[in-house]
């Protein structure tokens, strides 16, 4: 992989931006931005691709059963879980002559754990 990507939107380059802007005198042009890998984080991430999220949206506005079609799901899937069930004791807080009085109260929590995933 090299130093840069160019966003892979087909718009980019009608966005006007100061950003998008080349050229000197009267012979200025928008042009496609350019996306610097100067981070794993980027090197990692759709953002290798795109400049930002508008021109990701763009783009995927735009090609929406192109990327549908790589890999087509035609039922869901399911992942088994545990549901965990735990109480505990917790305040609610109450404004009382002035001033906030807490008000204990047994509150409930539910966990996911996730079972064998055989994916």
């Amino acid at each position: 992989m090299g130093t840069h990507n160019w966003c892979h939107n087909p718009k980019c380059h009608t966005i006007e931006t100061q950003s998008r802007v080349r050229g000197t005198g009267d012979n200025k042009v928008l042009r496609t931005r350019k996306i610097a890998l100067n981070s794993e984080y980027i090197r990692e991430s759709i953002f290798a691709y795109f400049c930002n999220n508008n021109c990701l949206f763009q783009f995927l506005n735009e090609f929406k059963d192109q990327v549908a079609n790589i890999r087509p799901v035609q039922q869901p899937s399911e992942t088994p879980i545990k549901v965990k069930t735990e109480k505990y004791e917790s305040n609610n807080y109450r404004f009382i002559n002035g001033s906030y009085v807490p008000v204990p109260y047994i509150a409930t929590r539910k966990t996911i754990e996730k079972g064998n995933d055989n994916d």
